[in-house]
């Protein structure tokens, strides 16, 4: 695969110099990401189409014909295959500056949940959102995204762990916002917007390390016991605070709620529905992405559906093979962004996935073993970036480091933003895995595969590529 080596001055991943000379063969470039050719995969997605009028693969082919790096396609008229009408086909390599700056945008609003989640102990905000709906984006610095938040979401992890105090108990885990007015002519919809923050206390910790898979069972009229999910995420996803007299209801009561109430109020508008989370986040997010579908929630008519759109940021696998043909035939798109070095993205199932227990002869004939329905599979089409520090390893999952990247000016440095978003998730796991261990006055170590190495390299080197592969 082609390359490019950019040779880092320091150690902290603070500033990173791109050489000039150093330019990759037959391959393109869009502002500092080298988006290699696209290899010819065994198999293709069952789903995957090609729309020669679509009017930005057409812009795409003339700017690959002229040389130009500008984009002249409006998103209010090309917001479907933004969304990934066509699965992203003859977007993602090379990437369409429209698509990058689309996934940006939903990547910032990730973000905002990480910069309004209060982490302060003695706050009485604590482990909630800093501040009200009304006020939030513009606390946050995005008062102009063109979106007004409508509800916060809190999830309740039914999971108890010897190191914990007490029930567990809702925390903020994101937020519902809707497109503006003023902001429908620009999108050309109106645009339904949830995003999820990645992993934090405790109990979210240990459902990310369970990988139990179990039947979803979302829709009371047909169960579908072939439809599997990881056992932590459901949990996360379904439970609520029964035992409390005013407690809340699950994460998914609160979040179909409200879903159905926007749709409902903007009923024969144009509308789409994006969620968008980082890591644990993600996994929220398509589940959420085909609760909707399953229950039909966006159904308009009999032949027309409100798109459903997931942008996933370092993801780990959500459920088995059959989850993920089910959400291909509800529709449900989904654009994964992932950092090769991340291995959350390679969780659950690192060994026993429907990857490695697929037999490929050609592109017309596979065949999978039996048990390859008890593995895990991921969903969607997935743009790869390449990143390592080997003086802070935890920068592979690291969403400011994905956005930045993502970002790349046309200039020969650029700084790589690092808040700590989600980044910490090795040690912030191999120390909830110590603590656990103490409680239980266990005398035995885990050793971590990945763990940090406090072996100084003597040369620190970024390997930064792009690829597209359809899953």
């Amino acid at each position: 695969m082609a390359s490019m080596n950019i040779h880092m001055p320091n150690t902290n991943l603070n500033h990173v110099a791109f050489s000039e000379t150093t330019r990759p063969l037959r391959s393109v470039c869009i502002g500092q990401v080298c988006l290699p050719k696209r290899t010819k995969l065994a198999t293709a997605s069952p789903t995957k189409q090609t729309v020669v009028a679509s009017p930005v693969a057409i812009e795409v082919a003339a700017r690959a014909s002229s040389g130009s790096s500008t984009s002249t396609t409006s998103l209010s008229h090309s917001w479907r295959e933004i969304q990934g009408s066509d699965n992203w086909e003859n977007l993602v390599d090379p990437l369409h500056p429209l698509l990058r700056q689309e996934i940006i945008r939903y990547g910032d609003f990730v973000k905002a949940c990480y910069n309004a989640f209060d982490l302060d102990p003695n706050s009485k905000r604590y482990l909630n959102c800093k501040y009200s709906k009304r006020n939030m984006m513009r606390e946050i610095g995005m008062e102009s995204s063109g979106y007004e938040v409508t509800k916060y979401i809190y999830a309740t992890p039914d999971i108890n762990i010897p190191i914990q105090n007490g029930e567990s108990c809702g925390r903020w885990i994101g937020y519902v916002a809707v497109a503006t007015d003023e902001a429908v002519k620009r999108l050309g919809r109106r645009d339904i917007i949830i995003t999820f923050r990645g992993t934090v206390t405790n109990p979210e910790w240990v459902a990310n390390l369970m990988s139990s898979l179990t039947p979803a069972r979302l829709d009371p009229h047909n169960e579908r016991p072939d439809v599997k999910v990881e056992s932590g995420f459901l949990s996360l996803y379904t439970s609520d605070e029964s035992n409390s007299r005013f407690g809340l209801g699950s994460c998914r009561e609160q979040l179909l709620s409200e879903v159905s109430r926007l749709l409902n109020k903007y009923k024969g508008e144009e509308l789409s529905i994006t969620l968008a989370g980082h890591s644990m986040g993600s996994s929220l997010a398509l589940l959420l992405a085909y609760d909707i579908t399953e229950l039909g929630l966006n159904r308009v008519n009999s032949s027309t559906k409100t798109p459903v759109t997931v942008f996933s940021f370092g993801g780990p696998r959500v459920g088995n093979s059959g989850f993920k043909r089910r959400c291909e035939e509800l529709g449900v798109k989904v654009l994964r962004i992932v950092n090769v070095n991340d291995p959350i993205t390679k969780m659950p199932g690192m060994v026993f996935n429907h990857e490695n227990f697929r037999v490929l002869g050609s592109e017309r004939l596979s065949f999978e073993f039996p048990w390859s329905c008890s593995c895990y599979a991921h969903v969607g089409v997935e743009l790869v970036l390449d990143f390592f520090n080997m003086q802070n390893p935890s920068c592979v999952h690291d969403l400011g480091t994905y956005i930045s990247l993502l970002k790349c000016p046309k200039r020969p440095s650029m700084e790589i933003q690092r808040d700590n978003q989600g980044g910490d998730f090795v040690n912030k796991a191999k120390e909830l895995l110590s603590n656990m261990i103490s409680a239980q006055n266990l005398n035995l170590q885990l050793p971590i595969p990945w763990r940090s190495s406090s072996t100084t390299a003597e040369s620190n080197m970024v390997n930064l590529q792009v690829q597209s592969q359809r899953t």
